[in-house]
């Protein structure tokens, strides 16, 4: 969420940052925020005089004025229509609060300065490729999709996913359940060797974290809802872990505090029916292994990059083809000011897919889930930044697996660092 006051005291700098991600017109937040100002100006005022006429009257009575008199009558009688003027007030200006809240609960972040102008995914610029010599020369020709794959192995099974649930969820058997779960301890077991804090939080969250983190209200669609508890599935674990220090004052020694997370993850995909509805990419259900750290101000940029280097580094041991795309203007998510999304080889589609999302939020998540830090000797809060990132997800990471792994006769080889997991070497074989 963004600082009234910011958008108050700068409001031509913030209206062009966010027209940098589309139009958007902060007149209608401002003109609330100046009736808001006006009446509180006006109440704290009455709410002065209400003071010193409490004041008078009990000066009036200690030099001897008669309680009953007409004088001590006259102040009592303006104090009483002082409180019914702050009692008319009061209602007014909470009411223009909870509007002025939920505007800005609706705008999203500002894009930072080094974050590439654009208007779509088109937009998008490549940072780096690792892998290329692992690309076959020649067209895709032979190479099958995973799910096919999968499905020719026996080891993931759609249909009968549907009938248990409906269609978009899949059913790991065998090996493929066995490739999940090595892909999910390999995850995270390089994160926490990096440094990370493995945290295995609730799968339902409440409203508050889901607003906490971005989620609400403006992906409520995306959202599986369980009404009756007013919890939700958690679509990534950057809800739970955003939310663990949530209306905490941190000390400026405690961070950076690094956590990774495995959760299974819930999203209806409102928006991409039609859009692969085939396989592993675009699930209901999917697993997912999240990258979040709460860092100082001065170094989220750099912890940025650290984190998005954790996230390839994953890729690398698996030995996947993939890029780095920085996410332009029009193309990063609500709560970033800076994103770079990993993309990993499939050979069947021929191009690069997204496998992971690494994201600066700077100070907007924090003020959403008013989490701050104190630095020693100062006085005064910061809110502090967080960062969130794919570490990674693991259903895409097996579709890249069986494509890129698969092999002349139906198999597919396991990658090097799985197989102690696995406890073999070929899928199929």
């Amino acid at each position: 969420m963004l600082d009234i006051k910011l958008i108050r005291d700068q409001t031509s700098q913030v209206q062009a940052s966010l027209e940098r991600r589309g139009a958007y017109d902060l007149q209608p937040l401002l003109a609330l925020d100046a009736q808001q100002r006006e009446i509180e100006k006006t109440r704290s005022d009455l709410q002065a005089r209400s003071n010193e006429v409490g004041k008078s009257v009990g000066q009036k009575i200690r030099e001897g004025a008669d309680p009953n008199g007409e004088q001590v009558k006259a102040l009592r009688a303006e104090g009483n229509e002082i409180k019914q003027q702050i009692g008319e007030l009061e209602p007014r200006e909470r009411e223009l609060k909870a509007q002025i809240e939920s505007i800005l609960l609706t705008i999203p972040n500002l894009p930072s300065e080094t974050t590439p102008e654009g208007k779509s995914e088109d937009d998008n610029v490549e940072v780096r490729r690792w892998g290329d010599d692992l690309i076959p020369a020649g067209d895709r020709q032979g190479y099958l999709p995973h799910y096919e794959i999968g499905e020719k192995l026996g080891i993931m099974n759609f249909e009968r996913s549907v009938k248990i649930a409906q269609s978009r969820f899949v059913t790991l058997m065998g090996a493929g359940a066995a490739l999940e779960r090595a892909l999910i301890s390999f995850m995270l077991e390089r994160h926490t060797g990096a440094g990370y804090t493995e945290v295995m939080p609730p799968i339902l969250v409440n409203s508050e974290s889901m607003q906490g983190s971005g989620q609400l209200p403006k992906f409520a669609e995306d959202g599986f809802k369980c009404d009756r508890d007013d919890l939700w599935l958690t679509p990534t674990a950057e809800v739970p872990l955003t939310n663990l220090h949530r209306d905490e004052v941190l000390t400026a020694d405690q961070i950076p505090i690094n956590y990774c997370a495995y959760t299974p993850c819930f999203r209806r995909e409102a928006g991409s029916y039609g859009r692969d509805t085939r396989g592993l990419i675009r699930l209901h259900q999917f697993n997912k292994v999240e990258m979040y750290k709460f860092v100082h101000p001065r170094s989220s940029f750099d912890e940025l990059e650290k984190l998005t280097h954790d996230a390839e580094n994953i890729l690398q041991q698996l030995k996947l083809p993939y890029r780095v795309l920085e996410l332009c203007t029009g193309d990063i998510g609500f709560s970033a000011a800076k994103t770079y999304d990993l993309e990993v080889w499939l050979p069947s589609a021929g191009k690069y897919r997204e496998i992971s999302s690494c994201s600066n939020c700077t100070d907007f998540q924090g003020r959403r889930a008013n989490v701050r830090f104190k630095e020693s000797g100062q006085k005064g809060t910061q809110y502090v930044h967080t960062l969130n990132g794919s570490g990674l997800a693991v259903g895409r990471t097996m579709a890249a697996i069986l494509e890129n792994y698969q092999q002349a006769d139906g198999t597919v080889k396991v990658p090097e660092v799985l197989q102690k997991y696995m406890g073999v070497a070929v899928i199929g074989a």
